[in-house]
């Protein structure tokens, strides 16, 4: 039985993630302390922050939207016949093309997202950061440009938004909570995660942003 990539960064987002929450010694070595990789070189924290949550919802959320937007990249990218469906002109990259781009849009993106804060928290021993956030926000980015009118509902909306208008207003307000000082949360991790999804799968065709101004275009109709 052959497993989804998306659903293997879930189990394994999912398993570090309580097994970190019953230790909290381990949870303590994983998580990001720009600190502690500038002067004590513990580099691996970049990496390891990012499988680990803060509780419960934070992990849920996170791997909820990973599931379901990861796992439609994953098939928009690995199966033929539904990339040709989406994007008639362009050529198919192949299966295993299609799961290099998934890995670098995971990892890029949980990449871009610790920068802001190891650029301002670097000599700051107190800062720390957990989650798949700048990851995720990646996946989401890079799926809305692939299909930017498809209609997305949020817990407490029970209306479809089209992905096109949650993916601005999200970087708007990403942009404009980074600004804020003390909000308990890495927003601009999310900002930057964003940025890079964008950035990347615009990179690998940037035909891509073609299709997405006709489809926007004819969906408000102009």
């Amino acid at each position: 039985m052959e497993i989804s990539l998306t659903l293997a960064l879930v189990l394994i987002n999912g398993g570090l993630s309580l097994y970190a929450f019953s230790n909290p010694q381990v949870f303590s070595s994983l998580l990001f302390n720009p600190y502690m990789c500038k002067h004590h070189r513990q580099w691996y924290r970049v990496l390891t922050h990012a499988f680990i949550h803060g509780d419960w919802i934070h992990l849920f959320f996170n791997m909820f939207v990973l599931y379901q937007f990861g796992g439609l990249i994953e098939q928009i990218f690995t199966e033929e016949q539904v990339f040709k469906q989406l994007f008639p002109e362009l050529s198919f990259w192949g299966k295993s093309q299609g799961y290099l781009f998934l890995v670098l849009l995971y990892f890029g993106g949980l990449l871009a997202a610790v920068l802001p804060a190891f650029a301002k928290h670097s000599d700051n021993p107190a800062y720390n950061s957990v989650g798949a956030s700048g990851a995720v926000s990646a996946v989401v980015l890079a799926l809305i440009v692939l299909l930017p009118t498809m209609k997305l509902y949020l817990f407490f909306i029970p209306i479809g938004i089209p992905a096109f208008v949650l993916g601005i207003a999200y970087l708007i307000y990403e942009y404009v909570m980074s600004k804020r000082m003390s909000t308990g949360i890495a927003h601009d991790a999310h900002l930057w995660g964003g940025l890079f999804g964008l950035l990347l799968i615009l990179l690998f065709n940037w035909r891509f942003a073609i299709y997405f101004y006709f489809r926007v275009a004819d969906y408000i109709g102009i």
